[in-house]
């Protein structure tokens, strides 16, 4: 069992300077690589998506993880208009300033893995690798309609059985093997206590403004010619093997677009999105990053 990595909790101001926002820093040993990582989760979750990978990446990297605005121990914003990506990626340069960092490596997971390749695209000589977990040039409607279904929700939960019996109904098709300590273990990463007692999801509900469509059945917007601005930069990218969200032929056309060094793996048993420390993310992430991390 890899050991569990201790970070120091950082508070810095969000780039408009209206929000205080929190980022876990995993500080890394004395031989860790002089290129952090700053990782970057999804859409309804937080930075502690992102404990069981650097429990196994241990002291070889400086991890930064924050929790975007409107999510965890982040000030929730009082306009939603503002929880959308570009807003996130320019927080994201503030996070990096405010450390002095500035080169890093990008890990990220699904609206994690958009803000990366944003972040690539406009300011590449700031980025040294990208890895994408189960997000990139395209997504399938499937996957959209899907988390529509569930983001936004309030309702509170009694208790963690009854939060990880919820993370089970929502997340149970993309998590083959899943025991009952699995379960509350995603709960815990995915739920805050409440005041009064009672469990809920750790995100503004307001975030579900940037998922509504007139129209449901909209195609995503093209994502392709930012993939292409990526030419230049390492990038390993993951999929689920069951991912309602990423196609393994988006994964080969990305592929072929890409001109840099480009590594893929399919993650067995998982769909959107794979936790990252599965046998077969860790045999593909680290000597990516070994390579160029």
């Amino acid at each position: 069992m890899a050991k569990k990595m201790a970070f120091r909790a950082v508070t810095y101001r969000s780039t408009d300077d209206r929000l205080n926002l929190f980022a876990r820093d995993y500080p890394g040993g004395e031989d860790a690589s002089p290129t952090p990582l700053l990782m970057m989760h999804g859409l309804t979750r937080s930075s502690a998506d992102f404990g069981p990978l650097a429990d196994h990446l241990g002291e070889k990297y400086r991890m930064i993880v924050p929790d975007q605005r409107g999510r965890a121990l982040s000030d929730y914003d009082p306009d939603p208009a503002l929880y959308r990506p570009d807003i996130y990626v320019a927080d994201m340069w503030a996070l990096l300033d405010t450390l002095g960092i500035e080169r890093a490596t990008l890990v990220g997971t699904s609206m994690g893995g958009l803000m990366s390749m944003i972040m690539g695209a406009t300011r590449p000589d700031r980025i040294s690798a990208i890895i994408l977990n189960d997000i990139g040039a395209e997504v399938m409607q499937e996957g959209l309609d899907r988390i529509r279904t569930y983001v936004g929700g309030r309702d509170i939960m009694k208790d963690w059985e009854e939060a990880a019996d919820r993370c089970k109904a929502i997340n149970h098709t993309a998590m083959d093997g899943f025991t009952a300590t699995d379960w509350m273990a995603f709960a815990r990463r995915t739920c805050e206590e409440t005041p009064e007692g009672g469990v809920r999801f750790a995100y503004d509900p307001a975030i579900s403004a940037g998922m509504e469509e007139e129209d449901p059945s909209a195609v995503p917007p093209d994502l392709w010619p930012m993939w292409d601005m990526l030419a230049d930069i390492p990038v390993l990218v993951l999929r689920g093997a069951n991912s309602d969200l990423l196609s393994a032929e988006t994964v080969q056309q990305m592929k072929a677009r890409h001109s840099g060094p480009f590594a893929h793996a399919d993650i067995a048993g998982r769909g959107h999105a794979p936790i990252l420390d599965e046998p077969d993310s860790l045999a593909a992430i680290e000597p990516f990053l070994e390579a160029h991390g």
